[in-house]
């Protein structure tokens, strides 16, 4: 229960990432307490409860790249979507304002105590000590779910690289991260090599889903939309790569089932709730901060 616990926290905490710097509190612990109390738990039964995703279509997610990470993801963007973009994000032209992170060594520890907590989330899920093979696998899942970041990290950097001829540290931040998410759906099938291209796949993706949302007009603050939804959905399908017990029917079928039900639910929840309360602060309280207005 308790390891459930963390994981329905996680999901909830990517939501507050993707809104940040405009939504008001209120609202957001209202949603929060829906996401967590019925919507997480309604579609985690699905696979881990022993429900129709595990018996009939024979979905695979180790450790939650679609349960967890892209539920937390389909939320964000019914957010996103519902709550609008801070001002001054975007332009009348179609041109997007840059705000950067205001603490980048900061945004680098979370990082690494992310990166740190992802062993005991990745290799926890394994659910056994009670045999030297398990205890070796738990090994097996930590040093997989370690290359899987390292590989979004890696390639993150270089094709920011390539891309903006300087190295972005919010792109190899959020490499890292994708990579992680990437993995997570099978972090104890693949060689180390396997999982590192695996994660590596995941820093591309972000590098690419970052600007195709400000295209979009979608704002989201942290890039957790790239990282936990895209990702997700991206680790979810990589577990036919090194798990034969997988199908590649049974795992897009949960992906779009679990995305669905998140996502409409969601957009349900917000439109409500905006239409009831609202969901901004005022334009003088989102200039001065929400942070120094309601805390």
């Amino acid at each position: 229960f308790f390891f459930q616990v963390m994981f329905c926290a996680t999901a909830a905490s990517i939501v507050s990432g993707t809104l940040a710097e405009r939504i008001k509190i209120v609202p957001f612990l209202i949603f929060t307490v829906v996401l967590t109390g019925l919507t997480y738990p309604i579609q985690a039964s699905w696979k881990w409860g022993g429900g129709f995703l595990d018996t009939q279509f024979g979905f695979l997610d180790f450790a939650g790249s679609t349960v967890v990470h892209s539920v937390g993801g389909w939320a964000a963007l019914a957010g996103a979507i519902l709550l609008g973009a801070r001002r001054g994000k975007y332009n009348a032209d179609g041109s997007v304002n840059a705000m950067p992170g205001s603490n980048m060594a900061l945004a680098t520890l979370g990082m690494f105590v992310l990166w740190f907590g992802w062993f005991g989330f990745n290799g926890a899920s394994q659910l056994a000590m009670g045999s030297v093979g398990d205890i070796s696998d738990v090994g097996r899942i930590m040093a997989n779910t370690n290359a899987g970041a390292v590989g979004g990290a890696l390639a993150a950097l270089i094709l920011s690289g390539l891309l903006y001829k300087k190295f972005d540290l919010t792109f190899v931040i959020n490499g890292a991260l994708a990579g992680l998410v990437s993995i997570t759906a099978e972090p104890l099938t693949p060689g180390l090599g396997t999982a590192s291209l695996i994660g590596a796949v995941g820093g591309i993706i972000v590098v690419f889903a970052v600007p195709l949302l400000d295209r979009l007009k979608i704002d989201d603050v942290v890039g957790a939309i790239p990282v936990h939804l895209f990702a997700g959905i991206w680790g979810t399908i990589a577990v036919v790569f090194t798990n034969p017990d997988a199908t590649l029917g049974g795992q897009l079928i949960s992906i779009v089932v679990v995305g669905a039900f998140t996502f409409v639910a969601s957009f349900v929840v917000w439109f409500i709730i905006k239409s009831v309360m609202g969901l901004r602060p005022t334009a003088e309280d989102e200039d001065l901060g929400p942070d120094k207005v309601e805390i």
